[in-house]
């Protein structure tokens, strides 16, 4: 009998967060699919429970990893999927091992549980209808403003070390955004911080320490329509110069947003064919 993939979140920094349905899955796994084996082992010791195998799987090697944990799946293993802290997957190791096991039409668990990203967006006080999570902040100038553009409520990780000089880039591009910096959450030192940019930047500089999660209110303006007119007397300087109209409308559409079947229609008068 084939046996079973459990992903498992697991605390964020408070031991007390764990689920007893994780518990359970931790106790009775065959192997553990881990980040780090040794943060691993010490979660088991803190739990006071007998350590399986356990299986490094991290960027370097998760690839390879996939493979072997869904075989050992198929031969009735019962894996459990954890990585350093919070869910499997979201900016951590885990997804090729998922995929493997659904394109093996493998039985897959997922367990809910701790996620600085939601413990982050709540604790911010910013709008949470609508938002979405970036992974770590971008570096340049051009994505941080594009960033800034959004219209939902944008979370996203960031290094300590990295903090500053990202807080200032924004404050830079938007100093009266609202805005909360969230270090070790759930932990000893919890500490959110909510302010304009501007605020924030002021306040977070030099040596900070911890997991930093950054949380932005939406932008309250609409993004500008594309310049259809443009985009076509950009298309028909290309086609001019040479170039073949199809080819031409996919490069000018991913350059200022317009759809291509709409340039090469306004160009031709006729209908791409598919």
């Amino acid at each position: 009998m084939a046996g079973r993939l459990t992903v498992c979140p697991t605390p964020i920094g408070n031991l007390g967060d764990i689920s007893e349905r994780v518990r359970t899955a931790l106790a009775d796994a065959d192997v553990v699919a881990c980040e780090d084996t040794r943060r691993a082992g010490l979660l088991y010791e803190r739990l006071e429970l007998d350590t399986p195998r356990l299986m490094s799987n991290h960027e370097g090697n998760e690839d390879d990893r996939a493979v072997q944990l869904a075989q050992a799946i198929e031969r009735g293993a019962r894996v459990v999927l954890i990585s350093d802290a919070g869910t499997p997957a979201i900016s951590d190791p885990g997804y090729p091992l998922i995929r493997t096991c659904i394109e093996r039409n493998l039985d897959i668990e997922v367990l809910p549980g701790p996620s600085a990203i939601t413990t982050a967006l709540v604790a911010s006080g910013l709008p949470v209808a609508r938002w979405r999570f970036e992974g770590f902040l971008p570096r340049r100038a051009g994505e941080l403003e594009r960033l800034l553009q959004s219209m939902d409520t944008v979370v996203a990780f960031e290094s300590p070390r990295r903090l500053p000089a990202s807080l200032r880039a924004l404050a830079a591009l938007a100093p009266d955004r609202p805005a909360a910096v969230c270090r070790e959450l759930t932990k000893l030192h919890e500490e959110v911080v909510r302010g304009p940019l501007a605020e924030l930047s002021r306040r977070f500089r030099g040596d900070i320490k911890g997991e930093i999660v950054v949380v932005i209110a939406p932008s309250r303006k609409r993004a500008t329509a594309p310049d259809t007119g443009f985009a076509v007397d950009a298309l028909r300087r290309l086609v001019q110069a040479g170039a073949r109209p199809r080819a031409a409308a996919g490069v000018v559409a991913a350059l200022t947003g317009t759809r291509p079947n709409e340039l090469y229609r306004e160009l031709t008068g006729r209908e791409p064919r598919q």
